[in-house]
């Protein structure tokens, strides 16, 4: 339930229909424009949720002109209105196309209470809905790594690793499934260390053949071999003084993890058909999607380049996994998109991000960005439904979207875990929660629960 009156603007004309509004929106806090000029001006004094607008404006009555300039003026304003077009059987098309433009609903004149009651109460909650995910959105802790779309316990802990090993430079393995974000984390790493303004050189070893591998990483002196048509610098000479990212390196074939292993021990590099060592100074990062023990098991990947490599690894976990990381991130792709392809999509939906909830993402961070820039893309409506990514209709976790119940199931949550870290001793659950004593007694008593004396 609202602490206050809905506020709801009502552009309208007709002094009977301006009465029959009064009237069934009682409950309201209604404000009346009969004009798209008295309209926009009650719209910035008032800042109403909702708005019902008729597109049959004066001076022009007899066409939706005034009212569809008039829906463009209060969305340019604020996207986030709820919108509800009132038009005539005549002009259904009409309201399709406000809708196009992204009004939330229409209705067809005469005003039936019950339906016009039922469409505003829908409007105010999703309203209300859309409003509380801004606000979380805008209180959700800041990830501590710039570039870094992340708030979930999971993620948190493997950014505070990365601010801590940044700036020295121990070899780092960055372990976890395909689209993970991998390199996204290895150029963290180099942004944050004493080599940032220094190249950073990503080499994908997977996808280079075998026979090119040698002279990518190492170069090649002109007439090495057959078509060495000049000299050619490789990789790690390029990333001298920065950073290498070596992705996929449990890919590497043996003979050349021999060559890498040579390397990593004096960072001295030879060309391919040259005769004269060259000194570099790079610190290595490398990411694996692999099991590196089963390879080294089954004699695919040496040990000692593996110990040289594994200085401090880092398992990234899946998005699966990353608790609430799925909607902050499409939320951000949405707002990335929305720019580059010139789209003033208002948000996703209640089925959308349902659907997100819920989702597996075998394909990790980089299945949803493109689901995402699809959906931006395709997407007709005004906000991204489950069909426009693709996804399959789905319940929210825990059912209900009431942001109430939402709220006491994650309080409920956090309190149960601390009291069974401190095992029940109150002065020590508070403190972990970062309240007070009398505040968690409060807690415990609104959330129903008992702690064992």
């Amino acid at each position: 339930m609202r602490d206050t009156k809905l506020s709801i603007l009502v552009v309208e004309d007709d002094d009977g229909l301006i009465r029959q509004y009064r009237w069934a929106l009682a409950d309201c806090e209604v404000t009346v424009a009969s004009n798209r000029e008295n309209a926009i001006a009650e719209f910035r004094r008032v800042r109403p949720s909702v708005v019902i607008l008729d597109l049959g404006l004066p001076p022009e009555r007899d066409t939706v002109r005034e009212g569809m300039i008039t829906l463009e003026a209060i969305l340019a304003t604020a996207p986030e209105t709820k919108i509800i077009v009132a038009t005539g059987q005549e002009n259904h098309e009409a309201a399709l196309r406000a809708i196009a433009l992204g009004a939330y609903d229409f209705y067809q004149k005469p005003v039936d209470v019950d339906l016009l009651r039922h469409i505003v109460e829908r409007a105010a909650k999703l309203a209300d809905l859309e409003g509380e995910n801004r606000r979380l959105l805008e209180l959700a802790p800041r990830s501590p790594v710039d570039g870094i779309v992340a708030s979930s316990p999971q993620m948190s802990r493997a950014l505070r690793t990365i601010e801590k090993i940044a700036p020295t430079d121990v070899a780092v393995l960055l372990l976890g499934e395909s689209g993970t974000g991998k390199e996204v984390l290895a150029h963290a790493i180099h942004r944050l260390s004493p080599r940032a303004k220094k190249p950073f050189v990503a080499i994908n070893c997977a996808a280079i053949p075998e026979t090119l591998l040698e002279s990518e990483l190492f170069g090649h002196e002109k007439g090495a071999f057959t078509g060495a048509v000049k000299q050619t610098i490789g990789k790690i000479e390029t990333a001298n003084g920065g950073t290498l990212f070596l992705d996929e390196i449990g890919d590497v074939p043996l003979a050349m993890q021999v060559k890498l292993l040579r390397f990593l021990q004096d960072q001295v590099v030879e060309r391919i058909g040259g005769h004269r060592p060259i000194q570099v100074d790079v610190r290595i990062i490398c990411a694996t999607n692999q099991n590196l023990d089963e390879l080294m098991a089954n004699g695919k990947f040496r040990e000692d380049l593996y110990y040289r490599l594994n200085e401090v690894p880092m398992v990234i976990p899946p998005l699966r996994e990353r608790e609430g990381d799925a909607i902050l991130l499409a939320t951000h792709f949405l707002k990335k998109f929305n720019g580059q392809f010139n789209r003033k999509l208002k948000g996703l939906g209640s089925d959308a991000l349902a659907a997100i909830a819920t989702h597996p993402w075998r394909g990790n961070v980089r299945e949803l960005e493109n689901r995402v820039k699809r959906a931006v893309v395709m997407a007709d409506g005004a906000a991204i439904t489950a069909a426009d990514l693709e996804l399959a209709a789905a319940e929210l976790p825990n059912g209900s979207l009431d942001l109430r119940e939402a709220r006491a199931r994650a309080e409920r949550g956090v309190v149960q875990m601390a009291l069974a870290q401190t095992n029940g001793n109150l002065s020590r659950a508070s403190k972990l929660l970062g309240i007070s004593r009398p505040t968690l007694y409060g807690l415990l008593e609104g959330l129903g629960l008992e702690v064992a004396s």
